[in-house]
C-alpha cells in the first residue's frame, strides 16, 4: 500500500509491504505495537524506540505526539492523491470548460448559467467508485452553459460546464 504523508509542508512517499516499510525510497525496519484501546503506540525504527500518540482527525489529518513533540500530518493513499490531482485546479489563461476527470454519476450541480466562478471553485460533484469527488473550475469565468444534470452518467473528458469571459462591470480597468 502506498501513502503520501505531509508534515510541515514536506511530503514523504511511504510504501508499506509484507517485507517492511519504504520511505522516499529508503527501506526501514519498522515495528508498531498498540497498547490496547488507547492511542498510545510503541514505534521501533531500526534499533530506536519511540513513544507515539496518534489521534486521527478528518480528511486524513493526524495529530502525532512523537517523543513529546507535536506534529500535524496529512496522510492520503495513492488513489486519493490521483483523484485530487485530477480534480484540483491548475493555473491557465482564460476560461476553460470544466470536464469530467473520470467516469461517474453526477450527484450535484453547484452552478447555473450566469453564475460567476473563481479558479478552483467546485462546480459539480461526481460519484465514482462509491466516492464523491468535487470537480473544480480550472479558471475563473462566467457559466455560459451547464451540460449535465443530477443523476446523469458522465464519461472521462466529457464537458460538464462551459465558461466564458467575465463581463466588465464598469468602464475603467483596474488591472496593473
Amino acid at each position: 500500500m502506498c501513502y503520501f504523508v505531509t508534515i510541515d509542508g514536506r511530503e514523504f512517499e511511504v510504501k508499506i509491504g509484507l517485507d517492511g516499510v519504504c520511505v522516499d525510497g529508503q527501506e526501514l525496519q519498522v515495528s508498531l505495537e498498540s497498547s490496547g484501546a488507547t492511542t498510545a503506540h510503541s514505534l521501533l525504527v531500526g534499533s530506536q524506540a519511540h513513544k507515539i500518540l496518534a489521534d486521527r482527525g478528518a480528511n486524513g489529518e493526524w495529530s502525532l505526539h512523537l517523543d513529546g513533540l507535536l506534529l500535524k500530518a496529512e496522510v492520503i493513499d495513492g488513489r486519493t492523491r490521483a483523484i485530487r490531482d485530477m480534480s484540483h485546479a491548475t493555473v491557465v489563461q482564460g476560461p476553460e470548460p470544466v470536464v469530467a476527470p473520470m467516469p461517474g454519476m453526477v450527484v450535484k450541480v453547484e452552478v447555473k448559467e450566469g453564475d460567476r466562478v473563481e479558479s478552483g471553485q467546485g462546480v459539480i460533484i461526481v460519484e465514482a467508485m462509491k466516492m464523491e469527488n468535487e470537480v473544480r473550475a480550472y479558471s475563473g469565468g462566467l457559466v455560459t452553459r451547464v451540460h449535465v444534470k443530477e443523476g446523469e452518467a458522465v464519461e472521462k473528458g466529457q464537458i460538464l460546464v462551459d465558461l466564458g469571459p467575465l463581463k466588465a462591470s464598469g468602464a475603467h480597468d483596474d488591472t496593473c
